[in-house]
């Protein structure tokens, strides 16, 4: 069993909200389903790191939801920035299991294991957060990643890290997420919310202070989730 994982997908199949109009973005719903089937197999678990769904409301997200639920694989998911039908965890698995909904794992305050891993992260927060109630989310997103983090290291499995925003963009860091990271020894950690084009060229990639930080935006990986692990 393999894991992947991939972020930004922007379904809006129940709502007027149509990212075709954004460069390479052109039909790309079909393309990400094509890509999908031919790489991930029923056995292997995908991770979706946030922005998943335009959708406002939980209940105008079910289209989105049951594409994603017949795409091979089981799938993890966690929040993003507009993620705005995001409720609580309670409320999303009982809108689930009313729709027979049943390949997708809410990660949130929590850790899954997969194998012989454990996927840990939460949403993240910006990496120049400055006001009072940027600062305030920042820490409380800090502490579900240490909570996340300390599961899998309870559990004697190596933890594997996904955030939605990154930790560290140009010449700015989240030093609240990054020292986490670092203290806890993480080896990989995989973050969203950035696209491609010029968005991505202020990106730190590759090794930062121990950490191996990637991008895996849909648009980045041209709409196929990334393999990370065999």
């Amino acid at each position: 069993m393999s894991i992947y994982a991939i972020a930004d997908l922007h379904l809006s199949l129940g709502v007027q909200k149509p990212m075709d109009v954004f460069k390479g973005w052109d039909n790309y719903v079909k393309k990400l389903q094509l890509n999908w089937e031919k790489t991930v197999k029923d056995s292997d678990t995908v991770v979706i790191a946030g922005d998943i769904s335009w959708a406002l409301k939980l209940e105008e997200s079910q289209e989105d939801f049951k594409f994603i639920d017949v795409l091979p694989g089981k799938k993890i998911i966690l929040k993003g920035n507009h993620d705005y039908w995001w409720s609580s965890v309670k409320k999303i698995t009982e809108f689930f299991e009313s729709r027979g909904i049943k390949s997708i794992s809410l990660l949130h305050n929590s850790a899954i294991s997969v194998e012989n891993v454990c996927i840990c992260g939460t949403r993240g927060w910006l990496y120049n957060s400055e006001t009072e109630n940027d600062k305030k989310v920042l820490m409380r997103e800090a502490g579900r990643l240490e909570r996340s983090i300390d599961i899998a290291i309870k559990q004697g499995l190596e933890p594997i890290v996904f955030l939605h925003y990154p930790p560290i963009y140009g010449e700015r860091e989240s030093s609240e997420i990054i020292n986490i990271l670092v203290e806890r020894n993480i080896k990989k950690c995989y973050y969203g919310h950035i696209h491609g084009g010029k968005f991505s060229t202020k990106l730190k990639t590759g090794l930062y202070k121990g950490v191996s930080l990637e991008l895996i935006a849909c648009d980045y990986l041209d709409f196929c989730p990334k393999l990370i692990k065999e």
